[in-house]
C-alpha cells in the first residue's frame, strides 16, 4: 500500500500542481507512476465539476463559468501539456527534417508557431467552454474525458516506438511500464470509454471518436515525422484529445437540440 500511495504521489507531483506529500523518488515508486496518471485527469475533472456547482449556486455569468471551465485544466496540470503543445506546435511548422524536428522540440525558447498555436487553442476551448451545456450527463462525459486522455497518453508512451532514449517519456516509460503498464492503461482507457458511453450515450460515443481519431492522427504524426513518441508530443496529444472530445460534445448537443 504504501508504494502504491508514493506511485500515485509521484504522479500528481509530476503531471499536477495538485499539493501532496513529496516522498523521495527511487525505482519502485516511478515504476509505474505513469499508470497513475489518469487519476490526475480524475481530479481535474473534479474540479470542473465543483466549479459549475460553484457558478450555479453564486448564479455567475455564463462567460464567467466558460473562463474558469478553459483555464481549469491548465491550472491543475501547472502548463506541463501545454509546454509540449507548443513546441510540438513549432516543430510542426518548420517543415524540417525529422532529426531538426526533434531538436526545436528540446529548444526552451518559444517561437511565433507555438505563440499563434496557443492563442488559437484557448479562444477555440473558451468558445466551446461557454457552448456546452453543463448538465449531468455532460460533466460525467468531461470528467471521464479527463481521465481517458491520460490513460491513452500514458498507453501510446508504453505502446508506440519512442523517438529517442532520453527525456521524460523515455524515464517513465520502463520495462515494467510497457509490458504491464500498457494492459493497466489500456483496461484504464477501456473502462474509461465504457463509463463515457453509458454515461451519455451518443454524447459518450461522439467524444470517444474524437479520443480514438486524434490516437490515430497521434500516432502518425509521430512516426511519419519525428520517428516516434516523446514526452512533447503526448502533451500535444493531450491537449488535442480534450479539445477535440469537447467540440463533439458541444456539436452532438447541438445536434440533439435540433432533433
Amino acid at each position: 500500500m504504501r508504494i502504491f500511495l508514493e506511485t500515485v504521489a509521484v504522479a500528481f507531483a509530476m503531471y499536477s500542481v495538485l499539493p501532496v506529500p513529496r516522498p523521495v523518488w527511487n525505482e519502485r515508486n516511478m515504476r509505474y507512476a505513469l499508470c497513475a496518471f489518469p487519476l490526475v485527469g480524475a481530479a481535474a475533472g473534479l474540479i470542473w465539476w465543483g466549479w459549475v456547482a460553484l457558478c450555479g449556486w453564486l448564479e455567475l455569468p455564463v462567460l464567467l463559468r466558460a473562463a474558469g471551465l478553459c483555464m481549469i485544466p491548465a491550472a491543475v496540470s501547472g502548463g506541463i501539456h501545454l509546454d509540449g503543445y507548443a513546441d510540438t506546435g513549432d516543430a510542426l511548422a518548420s517543415c524540417a527534417s525529422a532529426e531538426k524536428k526533434k531538436e526545436i522540440l528540446d529548444d526552451p525558447r518559444c517561437g511565433a508557431f507555438a505563440v499563434i498555436r496557443l492563442c488559437m487553442y484557448f479562444v477555440g476551448y473558451l468558445g466551446l467552454c461557454g457552448a456546452v451545456r453543463t448538465d449531468g450527463a455532460a460533466l460525467w462525459c468531461m470528467g471521464l474525458g479527463f481521465i481517458l486522455s491520460r490513460a491513452l497518453s500514458g498507453f501510446a508512451i508504453a505502446a508506440f516506438p519512442l523517438a529517442k532514449n532520453t527525456g521524460l517519456a523515455h524515464a517513465f516509460a520502463t520495462e515494467g511500464v510497457r509490458t504491464r503498464g500498457r494492459v493497466i492503461l489500456g483496461c484504464t482507457a477501456a473502462a474509461a470509454a465504457a463509463a463515457m458511453c453509458l454515461a451519455g450515450g451518443a454524447q459518450g460515443a461522439a467524444m470517444l471518436a474524437a479520443a480514438l481519431a486524434v490516437l490515430w492522427w497521434y500516432h502518425r504524426t509521430a512516426m511519419e515525422k519525428f520517428g516516434g513518441v516523446s514526452g512533447d508530443l503526448a502533451g500535444w496529444f493531450l491537449q488535442k484529445a480534450e479539445f477535440w472530445m469537447l467540440a463533439a460534445l458541444v456539436a452532438c448537443q447541438n445536434v440533439e437540440g435540433l432533433l
